[in-house]
């Protein structure tokens, strides 16, 4: 019941600061492009408010989307309809919307059992508590999203940035050791600050795996702050459009930072 406190707390704060954000966009804001292909600033608050809508049990979307480039799986076909949907309507509605359903979805939540089992959005049964994690650390990465196609950074030591490390970190084992392909008994570190601090790494064991180990003289480390790694993990850019450290095996270093984006 705690986490599922802390984590819909996160996402409340996450989704109020962008609306609240919103609330300074001027009439070109709405339509500039952002770091997810195809979308625009309005079609990223739009499909934050989909996915909502639908979390609540409103009618799925009857609309049938063309064949974007963009949308290229099932998933990225099932989001795109709430986004599709919405298109033709102005930017202050679309918000509007959004405000809405996050006072249903406050009024929805106490009464739901945090360990009802649902499926979540990468395809596995997990917990209400899960999901509401999965719901603070997406609204989240949409906002910073946002932020950067309108010039006005901001939240990124949000109580929801924390939840996007303790999900995405996880796959920096599989991305050092089977992507980066790192060799038994090589070490990957990484130092990430400002504003949120980290610095951990990945060993590779006689079998291949990659784990947790202690960052101390690493084969490569790869430093950067914050927000670059988000973009990075989140395959919002490739690795020539941020600024990264490397350290020691330089060639090591270059495959870890090809293979970094963790989502979909």
């Amino acid at each position: 019941m705690e986490q599922m406190r802390a984590y819909t707390a996160a996402w409340e704060q996450t989704v109020r600061s962008t609306l609240a954000l919103a609330e300074t966009f001027g009439g070109a804001d709405w339509e500039r492009p952002t770091e997810c292909p195809g979308w625009t600033v309005k079609d990223q608050l739009a499909h934050i408010t989909g996915v909502e809508a639908d979390l609540l049990g409103d009618p799925a979307p009857e609309i049938d989307v063309p064949g974007f480039d963009h949308v290229r799986n099932d998933l990225g076909q099932v989001m795109e309809k709430a986004v599709h949907v919405r298109r033709a309507v102005p930017g202050p509605a679309v918000a509007a919307e959004l405000a809405g359903a996050l006072e249903r979805r406050l009024a929805q939540l106490p009464g739901l059992d945090p360990d009802r089992v649902v499926m979540l959005p990468e395809g596995r049964e997990g917990t209400y508590t899960e999901l509401m994690r999965v719901r603070a650390m997406d609204c989240w990465v949409h906002e910073q999203d946002i932020r950067r196609a309108v010039g006005r950074p901001g939240n990124l030591d949000a109580p929801a940035a924390h939840c996007f490390w303790e999900m995405l970190s996880r796959g920096l084992p599989l991305v050092v050791a089977r992507r980066a392909k790192a060799g038994p008994g090589k070490t990957v570190a990484f130092r990430i600050s400002d504003p949120l601090d980290f610095h951990v790494a990945v060993r590779v064991n006689d079998e291949g795996r990659g784990h947790w180990a202690e960052p101390e003289e690493p084969d490569a480390e790869l430093a950067m702050d914050w927000e670059t790694y988000v973009r990075l993990a989140a395959g919002r850019c490739a690795p020539d459009a941020v600024t990264v450290r490397l350290s020691g095996d330089r060639d090591l270093g270059n495959r870890v930072l090809a293979t970094m984006a963790l989502t979909p």
